[in-house]
């Protein structure tokens, strides 16, 4: 998941009976100008993230970002503020400049964090966290610009109405699509990697590792079916919530049957190699002790075929769980993310 969200840009109506290029209102349209560029790029980089797969093309939009808030900057730094007020000037240059730190500097640091991010569920979920923490840095710095904004027109008797623009609307909308989709991917994750230490220690036939996880599994199942009956659908769309209360059942299943049946298939594979070591160990063994290995050897190989059978079905199911949340994640997010 790479998501990596920007604030919502300030774009306001300006409203003033006179206008003159000398006036404070030509100069706060000059700068509504040059800040255009920012907001559109912003947009695209929000929809890349949203709609499309290619890692080229999302740093592409990302570094477009960058460029249209350097040139903004440049251009803004050369005026004199209006009249040689330079105070909202020089806010505006400082927003744009933590801007680009954090679009740059923390976009890297949020990319390695994601690269080692499904390791663990702490990793993945520090991962969200950073990032969301980067976005919310974002919207306390544009909310305090707008405050400095409005200090100005006050300043010169300027109205400006704060109405929110079309492109306010969708970044507000992708904000919120985004944060359901997290809330909603660390429940899925958290059993998801449970899970895949459990196979892992079925690979390695650990039984106890097994055993262990096979119950901190169903712990996590049964914890995230409950934060799901506190979660609200996104606009009354349940697909999100139900796709992961689908997942999470399939892993309470495998838990509470794929696992004890794992168990108890490696426990007789087990009684049938100590019996073969004792038996061998005696060099000369009785007709008791070769009937009874021959008896394990028998439960052994019948066990074999169920065993094969289990754990397809459930190599089959917990990829088609997978590839269920995946993909509904992904028609969620094209779904409510604007386009255009």
């Amino acid at each position: 998941m790479k998501q990596m969200l920007l604030g919502i840009l300030f774009i306001v109506s300006l409203t003033c009976a006179a206008q003159d290029f000398k006036t404070p209102i030509e100069y706060l349209n000059f700068i509504d100008r040059e800040s255009k560029p920012i907001s559109a790029n912003t947009w695209k980089y929000t929809k890349a993230v949203a709609h499309s797969k290619s890692a080229r093309k999302i740093d592409a939009t990302r570094k477009a970002l960058i460029k249209s808030i350097q040139a903004a900057s440049k251009k803004i730094a050369a005026t004199n503020g209006f009249k040689g007020d330079v105070e909202y000037r020089d806010q505006l240059l400082a927003y744009f400049s933590i801007s680009e730190k954090y679009i740059n500097d923390e976009y890297d640091k949020i990319i390695d964090m994601q690269e080692v991010a499904e390791q663990s569920y702490d990793l993945m979920e520090a991962y969200i966290l950073t990032r969301d923490m980067v976005n919310q840095k974002i919207n306390d710095e544009i909310e305090k610009l707008n405050r400095h904004q409005k200090e100005f027109a006050n300043k010169y008797n300027i109205t400006i109405t704060d109405d929110q623009t079309e492109l306010g609307k969708k970044m507000e909308i992708s904000n919120q699509v985004f944060k359901h989709q997290s809330d909603m991917y660390l429940i899925f994750f958290k059993v998801y990697i449970t899970d895949a230490n459990l196979m892992k220690a079925v690979q390695d036939k650990d039984i106890n590792r097994i055993q262990q996880n096979a119950s901190a599994l169903e712990s996590f199942v049964n914890e995230g079916l409950e934060k799901l009956k506190q979660a609200s659908p996104y606009k009354n769309d349940p697909m999100l919530v139900n796709a992961t209360k689908k997942a999470l059942e399939f892993y309470k299943k495998e838990a509470l049957e794929f696992a004890p049946g794992v168990t108890d298939f490696m426990m007789l594979n087990q009684k049938a190699d100590e019996s073969k070591k004792a038996m061998d160990a005696k060099g000369k063994p009785s007709k008791e002790d070769i009937d009874a290995y021959n008896k394990t050897v028998n439960e052994l190989n019948k066990a074999v075929g169920n065993y094969n059978k289990l754990n397809n079905k459930y190599n089959t199911e917990r990829n088609n769980a997978i590839t269920a949340w995946n993909t509904s994640s992904e028609g969620f997010v094209s779904k409510h993310v604007p386009r255009d």
